[in-house]
């Protein structure tokens, strides 16, 4: 057997699910002669469709994408203003063509996850990896998700490492008010279930609180 042959079979085996032979040996098992039995006597049938489901006839993906740009053309296009972090920048035609338009970036890697995090995880590798390499350091630096997330993440982070046991001695931790809403927002949730006791103000007029740590927004919010 070729590797190929074999990789096919654990492909099948993993993700095609059980035959008929294990079908039937299962439901013996359960002391039912279907699937159709078993279900009937699992699942109420006061949460069962009674009738099937309202679906449209199916569509290629060329007629899907025609669809939706029909859809879209009924858009009216505006000048946003909203600002909040978010601002106008300039993708290189390099990074574009060769991670948003490549489809490798953000195909599944298995067949019930669809999504980019996975190319987006190989992207920070070959980030932190050359990184390494031209500074010659054992650690490098990567991304989050987005800036509320870095934010609630290096508060955690400070926060355990001041205050090392259960009991906290410096359980403040000092947020301008300036810091854009999105960010206030995870912050507070994030605070909360840890026991960090945020204090917002200005930080010119900081006054002299022990506080395990300080954020403040660049540019700020107003």
């Amino acid at each position: 057997m070729n590797l190929f042959t074999k990789q096919q079979q654990e492909f099948r085996t993993r993700h095609i699910g059980p035959n008929e032979l294990e079908t039937s040996q299962m439901l013996k098992e359960t002391g039912n002669d279907s699937l159709e039995e078993l279900i009937d006597k699992t699942i109420p049938p006061a949460i069962r469709l009674q009738t099937p489901l309202q679906n449209p006839e199916p569509q290629s993906e060329y007629e899907y994408l025609q669809e939706l740009k029909k859809v879209a053309a009924g858009n009216k296009v505006f000048k946003t203003y909203i600002g909040q972090g978010y601002y106008g920048t300039i993708t290189p035609s390099v990074i574009l063509r060769n991670v948003f338009e490549n489809p490798g970036w953000y195909t599944q890697y298995t067949p019930y996850q669809a999504e980019i995090s996975q190319g987006r995880l190989e992207s920070l590798l070959n980030f932190q990896t050359v990184i390494g390499d031209l500074t010659g350091l054992p650690l490098a630096n990567a991304s989050l998700l987005d800036e509320g997330t870095a934010a609630a993440e290096a508060m955690s982070m400070i926060y355990h490492h001041v205050n090392k046991t259960d009991e906290a001695t410096q359980p403040k931790f000092f947020v301008d008010n300036n810091i854009f809403p999105q960010t206030k927002d995870v912050l507070i949730t994030r605070a909360e279930p840890i026991g960090i006791e945020l204090v917002f103000g200005d930080y010119h007029s900081i006054d002299n609180t022990n506080y395990c740590g300080a954020i403040l927004q660049y540019p700020a919010g107003n």
